[in-house]
């Protein structure tokens, strides 16, 4: 059974670290290793776009005392998680119509899996990463870690108050680095914190957490900033070809695989500024946060495949769709990507909608999410044009003697209706005559 150490393992022991060759994780390597500790750094490649070369970052790992360091490429498992989440609409964060993607969500599940199979090989049994107490992504890194390895121990530096009360903050680390010969030159401080993947990017923290800052502080890193005047966006069609429920071309072009195609849809969307959102969540501990989000590929993606979906399924399915798709999202933000509940809907919805979403959708990009659908094509669609056609038609789907039946059977749902809220009425009168309500112990009263 997996335990959590409260502190530091014995010396020798083999620890596998998320690292991402930020100051938090070059401190916490620096520092578990000359603790003694076998350091193991494992760093995935997600196409992340605010990565100039994921690959030169286990070097880093290296040069600050790991033991051993590798890179995990994560790409094509990162857009295909990300393509079924589309599949499933599993989107539980809106505001007025903008969505967010769960991409850091989608990002843990794919990264801690990846990671803890590869320390499995490497034959080391402690985990640690960069998430600190307060946040998501410690719970999403421990159950994504025991749920590949059951007898996996945990020791996160950010849960060990030695750590944390030697390294407060980014001064104290800074300083750390420097006293040991490793100096970490930091860049110009941002007003908030970026985290990424091929998917999308979260911004979040400082500034941010005050909602009076708008998302205009934020320097978009996968687009153009469509807030701007003075940033000239052209007018651009696009079109987006879906078989079985998967894209399979844009702008009528192959583009080899799957990461290929996601990576152009990040370029047209990016250039857009479309996908980006502030949104208001709850966070697991059921504490509200706020986040700035990037995600030009699945936006694109997710327009054309709910255009489909409107237009090939029914009112019923659609339905099902929207609420199972709810609720897998909360599953997939709390961590629970592979539970079997979510099994279960993403089983659900991609065996019943995805396979016959086969079509194509044409559309028109502005600036940011203001957008043209020019047209929608699918080999099977529910809607047809002559079923309520304002126009004449050889061959009526159904004719006004078929309304009229279909309207006075209604009326039988109709009378019962409204003798039950007669009915109802009058109860609720005898009650609040008969036996008034308790007053509830609130308060002073």
């Amino acid at each position: 059974m997996s335990r959590i150490h409260r502190q530091l393992p014995p010396k020798g022991t083999k620890i596998g670290l998320a690292f991402s060759g930020g100051l938090d994780t070059r401190c916490a390597v620096a520092w578990m290793s000359r603790q003694g500790l076998d350091v193991h750094a494992y760093t995935a490649d997600l196409a992340q776009p605010d990565e100039a070369s994921p690959a030169d970052i286990p070097t880093i790992a290296l040069t600050h005392g790991a033991k051993v360091a590798r890179l995990i490429d994560c790409r094509e498992a990162m857009v295909r998680e990300g393509l079924v989440a589309i599949q499933c609409g599993a989107f539980h964060l809106g505001v007025g119509g903008k969505k967010y993607f769960n991409t850091t969500p989608l990002g843990r599940a794919v990264t801690a899996t990846a990671i803890v199979r590869a320390m499995k090989d490497d034959g080391v049994d402690v985990f640690g990463d960069g998430s600190t107490h307060k946040g998501n992504d410690i719970q999403r890194f421990y159950r994504y870690g025991i749920l590949v390895s059951p007898a996996l121990h945990i020791y996160k530096p950010w849960l060990d108050q030695a750590f944390v009360s030697a390294f407060g903050g980014r001064k104290e680390m800074s300083e750390y680095l420097e006293k040991v010969g490793l100096p970490y030159k930091m860049g110009t401080e941002k007003a908030y914190s970026t985290d990424s993947n091929v998917l999308g990017a979260t911004h979040e923290a400082k500034d941010l957490e005050r909602l009076e800052t708008s998302m205009k502080i934020v320097e978009p890193i996968m687009g153009l900033a469509h807030w701007k005047t003075d940033v000239r966006i052209e007018a651009e069609e696009v079109t987006i070809d879906f078989a079985q429920g998967l894209p399979v071309g844009v702008n009528g072009k192959d583009h080899g695989s799957l990461l290929a195609l996601f990576l152009e849809c990040n370029r047209i969307g990016g250039r857009h500024g479309l996908g980006m959102s502030d949104q208001i969540e709850n966070r697991v501990i059921d504490a509200k946060s706020r986040g700035i989000y990037e995600a030009p590929g699945m936006a694109l993606l997710h327009v054309a495949y709910e255009r489909l979906v409107s237009a090939i399924h029914n009112e019923s399915t659609t339905d099902q769709y929207v609420t199972f798709g709810r609720r897998l999202g909360r599953l997939c933000y709390e961590g629970k990507w592979f539970d079997p509940e979510a099994m279960m809907l993403k089983d659900a919805l991609t065996r019943w909608v995805a396979p016959s979403i086969t079509g194509q959708v044409k559309l028109e990009l502005r600036r940011g999410d203001d957008y043209t659908i020019v047209s929608t094509k699918a080999e099977h669609m529910a809607y047809g044009p002559d079923k309520l056609s304002m126009e004449k038609v050889a061959e009526p789907a159904f004719t006004p003697e078929d309304r009229i039946g279909a309207l006075e059977m209604q009326s039988l749902s109709v009378t019962d209706n409204r003798a039950l809220i007669l009915h109802h009425l009058s109860s609720v009168k005898r009650l609040a005559a008969e036996k008034p309500l308790s007053k509830l112990p609130i308060g002073d009263e």
